[in-house]
């Protein structure tokens, strides 16, 4: 499938790919969550419809940001991994994660507070560093 852009601004491109409600789910998902398996994404928290489930990684597989595959132990189970591409994207996350914990708050004062909002505002490179670093030596026990 070739994904059709609107136009040739870097920015609506992007969002033709990412601007989906749920796309940079599923990556924070594989990225800070460890989600693998469909069955992971389904039992996730946001209840994503396993329809869309299948539709987004589909996409996210077609544009290079996810690699589908089997699990190394069980060639029953499709693994989901995250390319170079899609690690690419842990600066975003990180970005949207601290505009949300400084702009979100007051209208969602649930949002989590903990030692991970600590050290991503003190560091946010640092943080996004830690977080793919850590992928990646999961990855490296995949491969």
């Amino acid at each position: 499938m070739r994904q059709d852009f609107r136009c040739n601004c870097p920015f609506t491109s992007a969002l033709d790919i990412l601007g989906d409600k749920w796309m940079l789910v599923i990556v924070k998902q594989m990225l800070i969550e460890g989600k693998e398996t469909f069955k992971d994404f389904t039992e996730s928290k946001e209840a994503i419809a396993t329809n869309i489930l299948s539709a987004k990684l589909k996409l996210l597989e077609e544009v290079g940001i996810i690699l589908k595959t089997k699990r190394p132990d069980n060639k029953k189970t499709n693994l989901y991994l995250l390319t170079d591409k899609g690690l690419a994207l842990t600066p975003i996350l990180v970005e949207l994660a601290n505009w949300s914990d400084g702009h979100l708050r007051d209208i969602h004062p649930t949002i989590v507070n903990g030692e991970s909002m600590k050290l991503l505002r003190n560091d946010k490179a640092a943080f996004a560093s830690a977080l793919e670093k850590k992928y990646r030596e999961k990855l490296a026990t995949i491969e």
